[in-house]
């Protein structure tokens, strides 16, 4: 029987490694930028055309290579940072995989140009599907210039999978943005289709931070810093009022890359545990530095997935850390400074989180119980009143008759509809009482409503009279550019009026709110939607708008806003749950009720 195993020729291999390292135009970008990092670049340029499909050229003023590396630059596994097994947990470079040349110009028509500081001549590569078509000297700028075209040209599976271009471009600016803040002491520049995204110049974090996500910032960022003798963390948080619906804004960088990790994000949103809305995410931007031995990058080949050698002291620090920085900015509960020990300082003798609340919880008390002796003996209250709780342990239920109510506290008696608890609304049926969610039961009827709206050309609007300038982040902006013909058609009415700002002349009609915060809201819960479900645009936007213009758990509503509610619902083509798959209502049986009653 003849042999069957071989060895793939080195293109099919590249295509395979390409696969992982390569999935779309942004994954591209991240690799090239990451290697003139590396170079030691201190100005980055990137042209993009097309949203990278047709063309990612990048242009750095970095080190340059010699003809030799120029060549082996794009052989599967050449690397200048791995001698031995050992340095991969010495890393303090992006990359070091020495994949993503390799991959990049195995589906892409490829160039590179690139010189040395000391070097009269450069070396020009021209590459087309892993095979070298040229290598000749050529006089070029020091640094390295690389031109991806024709991304996924020899592999058209891959290609069409691609989306349109304001989502490709979207991406791009996500890795971009991630990158440059990194990196804030480094110039860099963004130009899409010859339009000037992006030109950030060498500043401060806070500054980059504000140049990349708009003036709005300036007033909402808080320093976060924490040092131990395992981890060291500075950055920024966002004050509580400005978090917002979507993750997008959360960055966590370990020795500077880009990570992505639920763990400590999770350290992060528990700091601010009780300053914000129920769905809502705080911004931040913190930076762990940290020994590379106590870590490994080698998990995944983006490398955005690492692993930490003992992960809940890391978690403890960025817990304590974003918790001072909102007490001592006086964005929370001031922090109890008088307890004898602290977080950091327990960690660091090997105590955990846990122990360390429970002692937090303990001290508190006892404190308070001393205080309250104290108390007892300076004054003539007695003592039964120092105890004695705000509240009483027992509530006394009373049920008042509704001939005193006034007409707006009846019950509808023609329709047996009342509101209970400001949540649900109550309707008597045949078979026993109906339990209705008010927001649930009015996003499926609004939702339904806007789904419709949009089979039009241009849904109803209403025009503002003093129409609202709305300036975005690039990929809030990108997005909306994309998502434009379906807003006109639920009834918005804007136009581009300057650079990632848009002027709101018109709303939809029946939503109540000013123009700039219908428009940001509903992009905000569209990325929010976008990320944990899987709907058609124009689903995605009905949701959005039905969510804004609900009326919510915990709102009074008058006698006609009942009635609204329950004949819209049932007047829906699915009336049973949420556009999102929450029941809208519970029927307690009739049978059911009785059976509580009989003996």
């Amino acid at each position: 029987m003849p042999d069957i195993i071989h060895l793939l020729p080195d293109s099919i291999a590249n295509q395979i490694a390409a696969g992982e390292v390569v999935q779309r135009p942004a994954s591209a970008v991240k690799e090239l930028i990451e290697n003139s990092l590396d170079a030691g670049a201190t100005h980055i340029r990137l042209f993009v055309k097309e949203a990278g499909k047709t063309l990612i050229q990048l242009i750095d003023n970095g080190a340059g290579m010699s003809e030799t590396d120029a060549r082996m630059s794009l052989e599967r596994h050449a690397t200048s940072k791995i001698r031995t097994a050992d340095d991969l947990f010495r890393l303090r470079t992006m990359g070091f995989r020495g994949e993503a040349l390799a991959s990049i110009a195995a589906v892409s028509h490829f160039e590179m140009k690139t010189r040395q500081a000391h070097a009269d001549l450069g070396t020009h590569l021209i590459v087309e599907g892993s095979e070298v078509k040229s290598q000749t000297p050529v006089a070029c700028e020091k640094g390295t210039n690389i031109s991806v075209k024709n991304l996924f040209f020899n592999i058209p599976a891959r290609r069409n999978f691609l989306k349109s271009n304001p989502v490709e471009m979207r991406h791009i600016s996500d890795e971009f943005q991630r990158l440059a803040l990194a990196h804030p002491q480094i110039a860099f520049q963004l130009r899409h289709d010859e339009e000037l995204i992006y030109d950030l110049q060498p500043s401060k974090l806070s500054q980059r931070i504000v140049a990349i996500f708009g003036k709005s910032f300036q007033e909402q960022l808080a320093p976060c810093q924490e040092e131990t003798s395992l981890i060291k963390i500075t950055g920024y948080i966002g004050r509580p009022e400005s978090a917002r619906k979507t993750r997008g804004e959360q960055f966590i960088f370990v020795n500077q890359r880009f990570i992505r990790n639920n763990y400590l994000n999770h350290a992060v949103t528990s700091a601010f545990e009780g300053l914000l809305p129920d769905g809502n995410f705080p911004f931040y931007v913190l930076f762990i530095e940290i020994d590379p031995k106590h870590i490994d990058v080698n998990v995944h080949p983006t490398k955005t997935e690492i692993k930490f050698d003992d992960e809940r002291a890391v978690y403890g620090v960025v817990w304590s850390a974003v918790k001072q920085a909102l007490g001592t900015h006086n964005l929370a509960p001031a922090i109890d400074f008088h307890a004898d020990v602290n977080l950091v300082g327990k960690l660091n003798q090997g105590v955990s989180k846990e122990q360390y609340v429970d002692e937090q919880f303990s001290n508190s008390l006892n404190r308070s119980n001393l205080s309250n002796w104290e108390k007892l003996f300076e004054s003539e209250v007695p003592a039964s009143k120092l105890f004695q709780k705000t509240e009483p342990e027992n509530t006394v239920l009373r049920f008042e008759s509704s001939i005193n109510k006034t007409d707006d506290e009846k019950p509808s008696e023609e329709q047996g509809l009342f509101q209970f608890q400001q949540k649900y609304i109550v309707r008597a049926s045949k078979t026993g009482l109906m339990i209705i969610d008010q927001q649930a039961a009015h996003e499926r009827v609004l939702f339904e409503r806007y789904l419709a709206r949009q089979k039009g050309n241009a849904g109803n609007s209403q025009q503002s009279l003093f129409p609202q300038t709305v300036t975005l982040t690039a990929s809030d902006y990108a997005l909306a550019m994309e998502i434009e013909q379906e807003l006109i058609a639920l009834g918005f009415r804007f136009e581009i009026f300057g650079k990632n700002a848009v002027l709101v002349t018109g709303i939809p009609t029946g939503v109540t709110g000013t123009e700039k915060e219908l428009f940001e809201g509903l992009i905000e819960q569209f990325k929010k939607n976008q990320a944990e479900l899987q709907l058609p645009v124009r689903d995605n936007l009905a949701l959005a708008l039905a969510r804004r213009a609900a009326v919510k758990s915990g709102q009074k509503l008058l006698p006609e806003e009942i009635k609204s509610v329950v004949e819209g619902l049932f007047a829906c083509a699915k009336p049973n749950f949420s556009p999102d798959g929450r029941p809208t209502f519970f029927t307690f049986e009739t049978s059911k009720i009785e059976s509580y009653f009989t003996r």
